[in-house]
């Protein structure tokens, strides 16, 4: 196996063991277009990333979680719903990332591997960071697990308990940001939800209890990382929209599978 495919390989086993767990939430919760709304602000951050400077983990962040905290503070108004909150965050911040990349003169960026991922190109520091931050999420995950599963199943009654629920909310949504900002270079902005739904979607018929929705979720999604690449690389397709392809014919298979039995 060349090089560059074991890389890309490692990189998308990493993200798809993240995507798991946090995307067996996402399905719970309901909030696959608030996920969204997240990974398309990364753009902002990358933009602000070269602008200032910086590491662009470190404004990808932070960019998410103050669209988060933006979000949570616009629906107390109770005016618009929380759709069309986030449809206007969601774009308004994708479109502000491409006029802040616009006006950066001098800067060549890659900007079809932002939106769809280069994960072929992921060299050895790229895999480093990846798993780095997969432990992050993972070991972040483990902390909130119980209240945020009880905010989930009842927010109501998991208060009246005493569960940090809105810490458990704030800690969720970091975890969500730090996915993003390792997932870009794999599938892109415009993909990482379905990376983070897919997988969780199709095993959630066959899982009896959370915690086995969440590891049969991170096994889906490293299939459809190896399914996605083997096409890639027989056919010359993009990694990373083969990628997201492979997960969803693993969904379709799921559904057939469960109307036959």
């Amino acid at each position: 196996m060349d090089e560059f495919v074991l890389r890309a390989l490692l990189a998308g086993i990493g993200v798809a063991l993240a995507a798991g767990p946090l995307g067996a939430f996402v399905v719970w919760r309901r909030m696959a277009y608030f996920g969204e709304t997240l990974a398309h602000s990364a753009l902002l951050g990358v933009a602000l990333g070269f602008l200032l400077q910086v590491g662009m983990t470190l404004t990808i962040v932070a960019v998410c979680l103050l669209l988060a905290l933006l979000l949570v503070l616009m629906q107390r108004q109770r005016r618009l719903a929380s759709d069309t909150l986030l449809g206007i965050l969601s774009h308004g911040a994708l479109s502000l990332g491409l006029v802040v990349l616009a006006f950066l003169e001098g800067l060549r960026l890659d900007l079809l591997g932002y939106l769809f991922g280069d994960i072929l190109s992921v060299s050895r520091a790229d895999i480093l960071g990846i798993y780095l931050i997969l432990l992050a999420v993972l070991a972040g995950l483990a902390f909130i697990w119980r209240p945020l599963l009880a905010d989930t199943v009842h927010e109501e009654l998991a208060r009246v308990e005493g569960v940090p629920v809105d810490t458990a909310r704030l800690g969720f949504m970091l975890l969500l940001a730090l996915f993003i900002a390792i997932s870009m270079k794999v599938v892109g902005i415009l993909l990482i939800t379905s990376l983070l739904i897919v997988p969780a979607a199709a095993v959630r018929p066959f899982s009896r209890t959370p915690e086995q929705m969440a590891l049969y979720a991170g096994g889906m999604g490293c299939l459809a990382v190896s399914g996605g690449l083997l096409a890639s690389l027989q056919w010359d397709l993009p990694a990373g929209p083969a990628v997201v392809l492979a997960a969803v014919t693993l969904f379709g298979l799921s559904l057939m599978w469960r109307e036959r039995v």
